[in-house]
C-alpha cells in the first residue's frame, strides 16, 4: 500500500528541496498550479460579492442616418 503513495511523496520531497534551493522554480510552480484553479473560482465570487456584470457589447457596425444619401458635389468626382 505505501507504494502506492510513493510518487505523492516523490513530488513532495522534490517541491520541499526545490523551495529551499530554487525559490522562484517553487513559487512559479505554485502559481503555475493556482491559475487553473481561480479561472474557475473568481467569475462567480466576483458576480455575488461585488456585483460585477458584464460590460455591454460595443456596436459591430456604424449607425446609418435614416435618410437618402446625397450625391456628392464640387470634388471633381463626376
Amino acid at each position: 500500500m505505501a507504494s502506492l503513495f510513493r510518487p505523492f511523496q516523490n513530488s513532495w520531497n522534490f517541491m520541499r528541496r526545490m523551495s529551499h534551493e530554487q525559490p522562484v522554480i517553487y513559487w512559479s510552480c505554485i502559481l503555475g498550479g493556482i491559475g487553473p484553479l481561480l479561472v474557475v473560482a473568481v467569475p462567480p465570487i466576483r458576480k455575488s460579492v461585488f456585483g460585477y456584470s458584464p460590460a455591454e457589447a460595443p456596436p459591430q457596425s456604424y449607425p446609418l442616418p435614416n435618410r437618402p444619401r446625397r450625391s456628392v458635389q464640387g470634388y471633381d468626382d463626376e
